[in-house]
């Protein structure tokens, strides 16, 4: 038992979760609860992500009190949300003691209003004012993610006094603090002090000598998106998080930034399919077949579309049945081109990357990279479709139906994200759906069409 916990460390996330549904198979619930809590809160949040309902419970049931509201935090929505139905009021109340200020925040949105206000007012007014504030925020602005708890100083003191101050403090001081931000008597950010400053300036140097001007403060209100290409951009560990009139509110660290990247990256690859970034993997048949069929409905109208316009040209297809053998070809590259043009775009928007004032440059681009592909393979499927049907006609057909769809495609794909946004539409959500439809369609129009002009 003891050889578990000594060299759990060294398994990878797969291993882990394969001796301890063994062991939870077995019946050791004892060896089970000493694996688990081995394990740091964001490991125990894998695993129970990763285990179906029956043993996620019981797994839940083992979770050392004192680590639950760290676990919590660190669960998608959904898997929170169910084990948060599941527990009472007193055990929610005691999974909130000693949590960050922001992961506090995070957490008492998602509890039932009663306990949430029982919470907040169990807090001293201090903490209650810091998490008031982070709560007056959207939490996918700095305002939501920041955390109130920073260290300041006045710029006319002493790097001794500074030095001395955080050695009384030193049991109060928060995590991944590598700087100390400088404040004026009313509290408006002026600048940064480094830790590092405190070892390499003389003592007797004040604060204002040796604090820098880097980085810039962060509005509350910038959206998440944006502070993560910030922390990117300039390598930071720390950035202060200032009201409109440049007072100082709190800080963002690099692992709150961390947890935006990966939802924003599980947003976009989740999307794609039409499903949210906090899917559980394990949740109920009927809530996933609900949520799945939304999706399902609205690819099979596009279908019945893409369906429409074959029945358009039926009697062409039956004099000439070299078409429907091919009509799939000219469909899929138009949808792979299509797909690359829009996850490139959407990759641009997610990143703040592409403007109204670049978004035409990426257009022409994506334009003229899909017109060499439709001249290169333009010509492949030609030579092998004349050859297949012996047809010269054949195959100059399906080249220029492949052309039109290959820059038809691009043209969408660069296009759609843009005006989804615009209108306040998930790109990554709709974005693919909308494009199949375009590319299905337009390809079927115009090989089928220039038959029925040229071939029948």
């Amino acid at each position: 038992m003891a050889e578990h916990a000594l060299d759990i460390s060294e398994d990878t996330r797969l291993q882990r979760l394969e001796r301890l549904q063994n062991v939870l198979d077995s019946g050791a619930l004892a060896q089970a609860r000493k694996m688990l809590n081995a394990l740091t809160p964001g490991e125990i949040a894998h695993l129970l992500e990763a285990l179906p309902l029956a043993e996620r419970d019981v797994l839940w049931n083992l979770v050392d009190d004192e680590l639950e509201g760290e676990v919590l935090v660190l669960l998608t929505d959904e898997v929170r949300a169910d084990l948060i139905s599941k527990m009472n009021r007193e055990e929610l109340v005691s999974a909130t003691d000693g949590l960050d200020t922001d992961d506090l925040a995070d957490l008492v949105q998602e509890l039932p209003e009663t306990i949430a206000r029982e919470i907040i007012d169990s807090l001293d007014q201090q903490h209650r004012e810091r998490l008031e504030a982070v709560l007056s925020y959207p939490e996918d602005t700095a305002g939501g993610l920041m955390n109130p708890d920073a260290v300041t100083v006045r710029p006319e003191v002493t790097l001794d006094v500074v030095i001395r101050y955080l050695r009384r403090i030193r049991d109060h001081i928060p995590e991944d603090t590598d700087s100390l931000f400088v404040v004026n008597r009313d509290g408006r950010y002026l600048g940064v002090l480094p830790l590092i400053e405190l070892v390499r300036r003389d003592p007797d140097d004040i604060v204002a000598e040796a604090m820098t001007l880097e980085p810039p403060p962060i509005p509350a209100t910038m959206e998440d998106n944006q502070v993560a290409n910030l922390f990117e951009q300039h390598d930071l560990i720390s950035a202060p998080v200032v009201d409109e009139e440049g007072r100082l509110l709190g800080r963002i660290t690099v692992d709150d930034v961390v947890d935006v990247i990966r939802e924003e990256g599980e947003h976009q690859f989740m999307g794609q399919a039409g499903l949210s970034e906090d899917e559980d993997m394990f949740a109920p048949v009927m809530v996933s077949a609900r949520r799945r069929a939304v999706w399902l409905g609205v690819n099979l109208l596009t279908a019945f579309l893409a369906s429409w316009v074959i029945g358009l040209f039926e009697e062409t297809i039956q004099r000439v049945v070299a078409l429907a053998v091919l009509m799939p070809v000219v469909a899929s590259m138009g949808g792979i081109a299509g797909s690359q043009t829009l996850t490139l775009t959407i990759r641009g928007i997610a990143l703040g990357q592409l403007s109204g004032k670049n978004a035409r440059r990426l257009l022409l681009k994506e334009m003229a990279v899909a017109g060499i592909n439709s001249i290169v393979w333009a010509a492949v499927v030609a030579t092998i479709a004349g050859i297949w049907f012996h047809s010269v006609d054949i195959g100059a057909l399906i080249a220029v139906a492949l052309t039109v769809n290959l820059l038809l495609a691009a043209f969408t794909g660069a296009l759609l994200p843009l005006i989804l946004d615009r209108l306040g539409i998930d790109p990554a959500l709709a974005g693919s759906v909308l494009l199949t439809t375009v590319t299905d369609v337009v390809g079927f129009l115009a090989f089928l069409g220039l038959a029925s002009l040229f071939l029948v």
